[in-house]
């Protein structure tokens, strides 16, 4: 009973009824009592006024008024307990004689107009009855009787006025009775109600408070009692239960005392095995130490050497040698790189193993970055014959934000086994769209190849670290199977998931997708597609993937396209027109110079070859081509090949070479290997007006204590005294506090980078030493010295070089970095409030980071990685309040100096 108790309903249910039953009866008696009594009034009435009527009939007739009044007089006096007033009226309804004086006698009057009542009529009027009875003539004026065929004539009527008092009082005595009996009825049924309420909800309560008693654990609670009926059975069912429970709780007891018992013997093994697994753990923690030591010391080993072999090729390269001499230096370079390439797969498996691999976000051109990847594998595809093609769907967007280098290494990887597992036919990189919104894009690249293809008892060993899908495999073809295992984790970091399709003889479909995000930086040049709309093209490609990647893009630039095949003549072709042959297996270059020698007009003939020879493309021009491009073709150089006759300026390319000169500054070059040494020294002299060479890190210091350095490029692993001791000496007690120092060592582990920079480098620089990387480091930390002695934020020229040599596109990033700003400064007064998370103020410095690299604003940029690698390393927001504040000052500071330059 969740809303009423037991007792209520039985109490409700007992009384209820009968006081129901008993209002009901009382209340119709005492209305049948009243109706009885008024009838019997109304009765006693006629009888009184009827033979009053038949009496008054000789008074009437004799206009006797007196008489009449003794006789209505006397019987008013019999019956005054009923009556009021008796009075006579004519037949004119005048009144004729009363009983007593009555102030209101219109009452006893009939209205005017209504006939005499053939009959006694009843009347009632307020708490009276008036009665009205006819008064008849039954003889004539003379004294004889009337006729019977006549009737007798109305003479007047008699009303008597009656009233109910006396019945009343009958009434209310009679409803008191039935009030006061339906009171005792109720009393009684109260009574038993209760009788009943105590036989029956007091065992249920008793039998409540035992299972109470029960459910806390008192099992042994009895109920106890003499009950009858269902009660007794509920008793005898509650006591087998609290029983039973009684029973199964010893056993429990029993079972758990011998659980416990157990458990104990087992938390006893338990700790032997946690302490077996503390030692585990602790050998497996030294182990990874030790391999995170070999790796290092590897890396450092095998780079040192490398570093050597490749730069002193590269610089023996730029002097005047034999064809036989440059082919051998070159094949010396290609194997040193090879060699670098497996242990740069090595270190990237061991990074992405570990998790910290980190990701680049900034923006890039996609089919840039697709030529480019193409550009490098295309000659080891030629050199196996292959027909090498990539197509870009026309929908796909051409300026993202991501990691370019990533994706490279992920298209070099997919494309290169395609082009390694592949003995002829082709190989086809397609990029399609499978779903956009307003700031992202899905892409679907897909690499498919005519190869060996891949058995299914091979496949599921694919992606394992170290192995390829078949041991003779590796000895064919060569290889660590580091590539796919590297490429699958790329593109899971990336967001993306990767799979493949395969038929063992019929070749492979690699597929990856991904979502990157779409740069809102402007399209960085716009490419001149005006002036060749509409032009028509003859194409001559046999190759039918390579023919549709041609004919999608020169539809993209609205060309007109027809296509030709290999059997049929040349038409009848205008000056204007132009025709593009292509050059592959099916079409070798033979039959390509016969077709070239079939033309008769001079028109623009561009020749697409599977073939990096510079002889081959000399022929063809010779022939009559008046351009040979490689496949697969660079949209950029196509294009540039479609403008030629009326534009022989080349199209500028996204970036621009800039022409190197010696920059005049002193630059100090640390490094205990001679080989080295002497190798930087003369890769600085090439680029810096003066450099000075020290073998260890003492020489290093005393240097710097002699003169002003505007570079230290310091080595790490030094006798005598390390490059990190080095530079903490000189960042103390020189005259190059405040010289950038960059790190150069063979280290190449997880977290390397980081690990000097905290340890007061300013930048990194891994061997072997890549020629670009360095001169970029020198142009930037020269013009960070030139920055910092000139108070200046904003390096204009630097920014202008970042942004690919277009000063408008500097404009429109350095503007957007400034609009920027507001959501940063929102979060370092959030950040300096407390009101802000870690991980959230991390999201925003990393953000504007990112937007800094290519905006011209060195010393900001360097502020926010120190910023975010402090963040990184755990250190808490509350305490790097004086660099926060140093940031909000270097804001300023920019936007300040933003307008000279918009």
């Amino acid at each position: 009973m969740t809303k009423y108790g037991l007792r209520a309903r039985v109490l409700a249910f007992t009384i209820l009824p009968t006081l129901c039953i008993g209002a009901f009866m009382a209340s119709y008696f005492s209305f049948h009592r009243y109706q009885q009594l008024e009838n019997n009034l109304i009765d006693q009435g006629i009888n009184i006024i009827e033979p009053l009527a038949i009496a008054s009939e000789y008074g009437m007739t004799q206009h006797s008024r007196e008489s009449l009044k003794r006789l209505i007089g006397l019987t008013h006096r019999k019956n005054s307990p009923i009556i009021k007033s008796i009075a006579v009226f004519t037949q004119d309804n005048q009144l004729f004689v009363t009983s007593n004086y009555h102030r209101d006698f219109t009452k006893l009057r009939l209205p005017n107009g209504s006939p005499i009542p053939d009959l006694t009529s009843v009347t009632q009027v307020g708490d009276d009855i008036i009665l009205r009875t006819p008064i008849q003539a039954e003889t004539s004026m003379d004294g004889f009787p009337l006729p019977n065929d006549v009737a007798p004539p109305m003479i007047g009527y008699i009303s008597m006025q009656m009233t109910t008092d006396r019945a009343m009082l009958l009434h209310y005595r009679d409803t008191f009775f039935a009030v006061l009996m339906v009171i005792m009825g109720v009393a009684s049924s109260t009574v038993f109600g209760f009788r009943l309420v105590k036989s029956v909800t007091q065992p249920i309560t008793h039998m409540v408070q035992a299972v109470h008693k029960i459910r806390e654990g008192r099992l042994d609670t009895r109920v106890s009692g003499q009950l009858t009926g269902e009660l007794d059975m509920l008793r005898n069912g509650i006591n087998a239960m609290a029983k039973a429970l009684s029973e199964y709780h010893e056993e429990m007891q029993q079972n758990i005392d011998q659980a416990t018992s157990d458990l104990r013997e087992t938390l006893e093994q338990i700790e032997i095995q946690n302490v077996q697994l503390d030692l585990a753990k602790k050998r497996a923690q030294e182990a990874a130490r030790v391999k995170s030591e070999f790796l290092a010391n590897m890396s450092h080993e095998l780079r040192t050497p490398l570093h050597g072999v490749i730069g002193f090729t590269r610089q023996l390269l730029k002097t005047t040698l034999s064809p036989s001499q440059t082919d051998y230096m070159q094949t010396i370079e290609k194997s040193a790189l090879n060699l670098l390439g497996i242990i740069n797969d090595i270190l990237d498996f061991s990074k992405l193993e570990a998790g910290k691999l980190q990701l680049e976000h900034i923006p890039f051109s996609l089919r840039d970055t697709l030529n480019e990847t193409m550009h490098l594998l295309g000659p080891s595809a030629h050199d196996k014959q292959l027909e090498l093609s990539l197509r870009v769907d026309a929908d796909v967007p051409d300026y993202l934000t991501g990691d370019p280098m990533r994706l490279q290494q992920v298209l070099t990887n997919l494309t290169g086994n395609a082009i390694k597992f592949t003995e002829r036919g082709n190989v086809d990189v397609h990029i399609a769209v499978l779903g956009s919104d307003e700031h992202h894009v899905q892409l679907d690249v897909q690499i498919c190849d005519t190869g060996i293809g891949i058995s299914q008892e091979q496949q599921q060993q694919l992606f394992q670290a170290f192995n390829q899908a078949d041991s003779s495999v590796s000895r064919r073809y060569g290889g660590t199977g580091l590539g796919l295992v590297i490429t699958q984790k790329l593109v899971q970091q990336m967001g993306g998931q990767i799979h493949f399709e395969s038929e063992l003889g019929k070749g492979s479909i690699f597929a990856f997708s991904l979502e990157v995000a779409v740069s809102p930086l402007p399209q960085a040049d716009q490419l001149p597609l005006d002036r060749i709309k509409g032009k028509r093209v003859w194409l001559l490609e046999p190759d039918l993937f390579t023919q549709a990647a041609l004919q999608a893009q020169l539809v993209e630039w609205q060309l007109d396209v027809q296509p030709l095949s290999l059997d049929a003549p040349w038409p009848e072709l205008a000056a204007e027109e132009i025709v593009i042959i292509g050059s592959s297996a099916l079409h070798t270059s033979q039959q390509v110079v016969h077709r070239l020698d079939t033309l008769t007009h001079q028109h623009n003939t561009i020749v697409l070859l599977s073939s990096h020879e510079p002889a081959l493309y000399e022929a063809m021009r010779a022939h009559g081509a008046l351009h040979c491009l490689s496949k697969p073709v660079n949209h950029r150089k196509l294009l540039h090949a479609l403008l030629s006759p009326d534009a022989p300026r080349p199209i500028p390319q996204a970036t621009e070479v800039i022409t190197r000169q010696i920059a005049p500054i002193t630059v100090l070059a640390v490094d205990d290997n001679a080989a080295n040494l002497k190798l930087i020294a003369a890769m600085l002299k090439e680029m810096v007006s003066q450099v000075v060479v020290c073998k260890n890190g003492k020489e290093a210091v005393l240097q710097a204590q002699c003169q002003p350095f505007d570079i230290i490029f310091m080595d790490i692993q030094m006798p005598i005294m390390d490059g990190i001791s080095a530079t903490q000496v000189i960042r103390s007690q020189s005259l190059n506090t405040e010289t950038p120092i960059v790190a150069v060592t063979a280290h190449a582990i997880p977290g390397e980078r980081e690990r000097l920079i905290r340890q007061g480098m300013d930048d990194y620089l891994a061997k072997p030493i890549d020629e670009g990387m360095l001169a970029q480091l020198i142009t930037d930390f020269a013009h960070r010295r030139h920055q910092h002695h000139g108070n200046q934020q904003i390096d204009w020229a630097l920014a202008i070089r970042q942004a690919g040599g277009k000063e408008g596109l500097a404009k429109e990033m350095l503007a957007m970095l400034l609009v920027s700003f507001d959501e940063v400064e929102w979060a370092l007064n959030a950040a300096l409030a407390g009101e802000l998370q870690d991980d959230e103020v991390l999201a925003h410095l990393h953000r504007l980071n990112g937007g800094c690299a290519y905006s011209g604003v060195p010393g900001l940029q360097r502020l926010l990685t120190q910023l975010e690698q402090q963040l990184r390393d755990g250190v808490a927001v509350t305490e790097l309040e004086p660099e926060l504040l140093e940031l909000q000052d270097a804001l300023e500071q920019v936007r300040q100096e933003a307008p000279r330059y918009l």
